[in-house]
């Protein structure tokens, strides 16, 4: 509205020249140090990406790794305590076969030693039961041919002794 006049509305706008192509000169000076420094940023950026992608791949596989060995070992533990059992088991199984065959062993030679025992009880008693014999016999005989008033020392004489069939000497 100068001078009271109206001025048309229009699309067009007047500028001035020079300070039209001074701010383009700035432009071209400040926007590609912008985009350079925009780059830089995104290649900053993009770089600590990858190289926390990278970290975070190494602690995945170093997970993965410790978890492997983990259940390697934990299995091998398992199959250790398996096999360990199965030593144990058969050790015992042995050790009662073992146990078993001695106790077989130590009843035979028992058995044995009590009918071997048997048979000298058996041989000394008929031996004592002899000698028995053959005192009651001497003394009945001694008794008949014997004066009464010769003394018996209970010593005997040589001839009382005789030896019996398995060469043993006895008083007779």
């Amino acid at each position: 509205m100068a001078n009271g006049r109206k001025l048309p509305l229009t699309n067009s706008v007047i500028i001035d020249q020079a300070d039209a192509l001074e701010w383009i000169d700035q432009l071209r000076v400040t926007i590609p140090e912008e985009i350079k420094s925009a780059r830089r940023v995104t290649n900053e950026v993009e770089r600590l990406l990858e190289g926390a992608r990278e970290e975070a791949e190494q602690i995945l596989a170093r997970a993965q790794e410790q978890a492997t060995y983990l259940i390697e070992e934990r299995e091998l533990t398992r199959q250790a305590e398996e096999l360990s059992h199965e030593i144990l088991r058969q050790a015992q199984a042995e050790a009662d076969e073992i146990r078993h065959g001695a106790d077989d062993y130590a009843s035979e030679v028992l058995v044995g030693l009590e009918s071997e025992v048997m048979r000298t009880l058996k041989t000394i008693k008929r031996g004592l039961d002899l000698l028995d014999d053959r005192r009651s016999a001497a003394l009945a005989a001694e008794a008949e041919a014997a004066p009464a008033d010769v003394e018996n020392d209970g010593q005997g004489d040589l001839d009382e002794y005789q030896e019996t069939d398995a060469g043993q000497t006895v008083r007779g």
